[in-house]
């Protein structure tokens, strides 16, 4: 049984609190932008799950692998991070078409407001809220927040990738 458990590399260990690091960030400057008065959109919040669930996957991947982990967990931790992070890049892409009138985006927060009829109507609209997934809120350096996210998440993908491809 010894032969499996092998201490794993510095670099993995790096490249945890890297993923974890930049994922923590990425999501803590998501609230921000939201405490500032940018609420996120449907399309928005998917896009976040991948972050609630990354950030304790890097921590974990990280804890064991500064102690004497299965390289073959370590393995799978990185590529189901690298997995989880590359579905999200491209969950951005579908946003950041949405936002560019490429497609359709979810008729939750896109398209026309339809309703039975006129006073049903003022009635919705004075319960809820809705932000709209097609309508840019917020440029950062020329890019939407879901552009940016096409960036990072592609980024952390490419990390956990090359950090499941390494050898011990």
């Amino acid at each position: 049984m010894a032969g499996f458990a092998l201490r794993l590399p510095k670099e993995a260990r790096t490249s945890a609190l890297a993923i974890g690091a930049l994922a923590f960030v990425t999501i803590a400057g998501a609230w921000i932008f939201e405490s500032l008065g940018y609420p996120p959109c449907d399309l928005c919040l998917e896009q976040r799950d991948a972050y609630y669930v990354g950030v304790p996957l890097a921590v974990v991947a990280f804890t064991l692998a500064g102690g004497h982990a299965d390289q073959r967990l370590m393995r799978a931790l990185f590529w189901l991070l690298a997995l989880i992070f590359a579905a999200n890049a491209v969950l951005a892409v579908y946003h950041s078409g949405v936002e560019a009138k490429l497609w359709q985006g979810p008729t939750a927060c896109t398209g026309a407001l339809g309703a039975t009829g006129g006073g049903n109507l003022l009635e919705q609209l004075a319960k809820v809220k809705v932000v709209r997934c097609d309508a840019v809120q917020l440029r950062v350096f020329g890019l939407t927040l879901a552009n940016w996210n096409i960036l990072i998440s592609a980024a952390l993908a490419a990390l956990a990738a090359r950090a499941g491809l390494a050898r011990a």
